[in-house]
């Protein structure tokens, strides 16, 4: 059987802390040497196809991106007849999608492993790099405090908060009254071990917080509620004054693009705790760990 990775906790804390560890690897193996990755796009990325690509030829492999007019996922073509026809030519299968149930119905027939690189409801190669560049940061996963400012209802949240809660650290979520993250989410995260708590204010969810965290507003195919999500969302901007009130030892994330402005100022974003541009090269790092686990590294 193949290992797919749709979600962050398709993987136990062990295997968890094993990608992580190929992740950071100096000498990447070569488990696609001579082989191919099929990448589909069917949402296009600056960071998922830059970083997927590179990853895939330092593990010696062949990346081919697909793009949406090219394959016609759940219209031209059926998930499970992309599959199979994928599978004949790739070692591996990751795709960015738009409703999560394509991925499911391709890892369904389990032909070659399926990596979700981003759908409406996961984001979990995103909480790979994050949990890299926290690991990096403070030398360990456990015991720290993580505060997501914004739209709890989210893919990048839900995953986030999965990953904290298997990774043995807690959950902030600072959301408006109904953008908060769903009940099943926080139910689900503390099932893996870990503490997730909503609040209605940034200052309360960040006080004393390691990480301070946020994402746009508005994501990909939300363009039409913006203005209504920046009105609800007034008062939860990132600034340099709400990470002061996390802590001398906090950091600032963002998985990108950023909106300078809405919800994160531009000093916040430049100054010394951000680190999302190392954030943003370790997607590459994260997802070629992954890769290698899920073909065999260990």
């Amino acid at each position: 059987m193949s290992r797919h990775f749709l979600e962050i906790d398709d993987l136990t804390r062990d295997e968890l802390m094993a990608v992580l560890h190929l992740a950071a690897a100096p000498a990447p193996p070569q488990v696609l040497a001579g082989k191919g990755a099929a990448l589909v796009f069917e949402k296009p990325s600056l960071r998922t196809r830059n970083s997927t690509e590179m990853a895939v030829v330092q593990l010696g492999g062949h990346p081919v991106m697909i793009g949406a007019a090219e394959v016609g996922l759940g219209s031209r073509e059926t998930p499970e007849d992309v599959i199979r026809t994928l599978a004949g030519y790739h070692a591996v299968v990751a795709a960015r999608v738009f409703e999560h149930e394509k991925l499911e119905r391709m890892a369904a027939l389990d032909v070659v492993p399926v990596v979700n690189l981003l759908s409406d409801r996961a984001h979990p190669c995103q909480a790979l790099a994050d949990l890299l560049t926290i690991g990096e940061h403070f030398g360990r996963l456990t015991d720290l405090t993580v505060a997501f400012v914004g739209d709890g209802d989210n893919n990048v949240t839900r995953s986030l908060a999965f990953a904290v809660a298997l990774a043995g650290s807690a959950m902030r979520v600072a959301s408006p009254v109904g953008y908060a993250l769903p009940d099943a989410d926080v139910a689900r995260a503390g099932a893996l071990g870990g503490s997730v708590e909503r609040f209605e204010h940034p200052e309360d969810a960040v006080k004393g917080a390691d990480v301070v965290y946020t994402d746009v507003w508005a994501s990909m195919g939300q363009e039409a509620e913006a203005g209504a999500r920046r009105e609800a969302f007034r008062g939860f901007t990132v600034t340099t004054e709400l990470l002061e009130r996390a802590g001398p030892q906090a950091i600032f994330l963002h998985c990108l693009p950023a909106h300078r402005g809405e919800e994160v100022s531009a000093e916040a974003i430049e100054s010394p705790r951000s680190l999302v541009w190392r954030q943003a090269e370790n997607r590459m790092h994260s997802v070629r760990g992954l890769f290698a686990w899920l073909l065999g590294a260990r």
